[in-house]
C-alpha cells in the first residue's frame, strides 16, 4: 500500500504505473482550471454537506465544490491506496450541464474533465 498524499504533485513523487501517474497530473490540471477560474475555496463546506447520497452531492454542493472536496480526494485515495479504479467516469455531462449558460471560460475546465474521464475508464 501506498502513503497516502496531500496532493496530487506529491502522487507524481511516488512509483505509479503510466496511467496513474497521467490521472495524477490531469488531477493537478483539474485543480488548476478551477483556481483560474475562482471557483477554487480555501475552506471545505460544512462536514454535513459532504455526507450527501445523491450524484455529484447535488443537494448540498455546488458542482465546483463536489469536484473539489468529494472527487478529487476520491481519485486521490483511489491512486494512493492502489485501489481499483472505477470502470466509468462520466463527470463531463454533468460539467456540459452545470456550466452551459455560466459566462465563465470553461474550456479548459471541461476539456480536463473529459481527459479524466477517458483516463480513469481506461485505467486499470
Amino acid at each position: 500500500m501506498r502513503q497516502q498524499s496531500d496532493t496530487p504533485e506529491d502522487m507524481l513523487m511516488q512509483p505509479l504505473s503510466v496511467e496513474r501517474a497521467e490521472i495524477a497530473a490531469a488531477m493537478i490540471d483539474l485543480e488548476a482550471a478551477l483556481r483560474q477560474l475562482g471557483l477554487w475555496q480555501e475552506h471545505a463546506p460544512p462536514s454535513e454537506a459532504l455526507t450527501s447520497t445523491q450524484p455529484f452531492a447535488v443537494d448540498t454542493l455546488d458542482f465546483h465544490q463536489w469536484l473539489q472536496f468529494m472527487f478529487l480526494p476520491g481519485l486521490r485515495t483511489v491512486i494512493t491506496q492502489d485501489l481499483i479504479m472505477p470502470a466509468v467516469c462520466s463527470v463531463l455531462p454533468m460539467a456540459e450541464e452545470t456550466f452551459k449558460d455560466n459566462p465563465l471560460p470553461v474550456s479548459e475546465l471541461l476539456a480536463t474533465l473529459a481527459t479524466l474521464d477517458a483516463l480513469v475508464t481506461a485505467a486499470d
